[in-house]
């Protein structure tokens, strides 16, 4: 589904992703974790061009991202994102952010394009809100939006820059857990989070990045039980002791 070989990305002389190989499969549920400034988010913002890469190939669903903007909106379409904060368009309702993308780049009619989205805004339980504006939910109202608004596209990757990290401790739960049924139902799913709860319960393997590079990569339960390398201890070791 998303392959990347011997990327590279600079931010001027900053080396952010040091030769990343990288790939993922249909269904799979990928958590990336690691300090700040590891490149974590570089790397799936990478995923769907919103970062060029330096040298390297990347290739999502049959699409080679460098071989031109068509390349790249078909990524674009194939591949959900759901950042940090929002990004909702605060003039316009819950109902109008899940059918604008929809209607405009998949060319459905009004009618698809909000039946579609009412299904979605079932799906992350808050079917009742569609008539609202963003300001008027909650933080963990407003990531579910988010949520919903990405799967309207119907694509079939989906890829989360700390989708928690923003909101407020009692409403990370009701996002990481319409994640987690996401991935129930078999989304391929690529997560940087600092949630490690949510990582040894969904994820068929957890990628620890430092420096730019993938310093370790596991399934969960030998990740957390028996980290290999002495950065992802000396991570782990911090991460819970906060939790």
């Amino acid at each position: 589904m998303i392959e990347m070989r011997q990327v590279e990305k600079f931010y001027g002389p900053f080396h952010a992703l040091k030769g990343i190989d990288f790939s993922v499969t249909k269904g799979e549920k990928i958590v990336l974790c690691g300090p700040s400034g590891s490149g974590k988010s570089t790397l799936i913002r990478c995923i769907n061009h919103l970062e060029p890469i330096a040298s390297g190939e990347i290739v999502v669903a049959g699409h080679r991202l460098s071989d031109s903007q068509d390349a790249v909106d078909a990524v674009r379409r194939e591949v959900g994102m759901v950042f940090q904060q929002f990004n909702l368009f605060p003039h316009k309702t819950v109902l109008e952010n899940c059918i604008l993308a929809p209607m405009r780049v998949r060319k459905l009619s009004r009618a698809e394009a909000e039946e579609t989205a009412r299904k979605y805004l079932e799906r992350v339980r808050i079917g009742d809100q569609a008539a609202k504006y963003p300001a008027q939910l909650s933080g963990g109202q407003q990531q579910r939006v988010a949520i919903a608004r990405a799967l309207c596209m119907e694509p079939k990757a989906m890829l989360f820059d700390e989708p928690t990290s923003a909101l407020d401790p009692e409403m990370v739960k009701e996002v990481l857990d319409t994640m987690v049924s996401l991935a129930r139902d078999g989304m391929t799913m690529i997560c940087v989070t600092h949630e490690m709860g949510f990582a040894r319960q969904v994820a068929d393997r957890v990628i620890f990045m430092a420096d730019g590079e993938i310093v370790e990569e596991n399934a969960p339960d030998a990740f957390f039980s028996n980290p290999r390398h002495e950065r992802s201890r000396a991570f782990l070791g911090e991460i819970l002791a906060h939790h």
